[in-house]
């Protein structure tokens, strides 16, 4: 196995990791109900499940069958 011939310095290691970085994540305005929302991520608002402006799962619903 390669060793290093000499201890790099903590300087030099962070300098060299300086490009991984927490990113604010997106975020998107639902065009129906104006809720804020991550990109590609489905929200609930109101009882209901919406992804790209549609109801996927209408909690309402399931409450009135049952």
């Amino acid at each position: 196995m390669a060793h290093p011939k000499r201890k790099i310095s903590k300087t030099r290691r962070d300098k060299r990791r300086t490009h991984v970085k927490a990113a604010m994540p997106q975020i998107a305005k639902c065009p129906t109900t104006g809720e804020a929302h991550l990109y590609h991520r489905a929200h609930w608002h109101e009882g209901k499940l919406y992804y790209r402006g549609q109801v996927v799962i209408d909690a309402t619903e399931d409450e009135i069958e049952a």
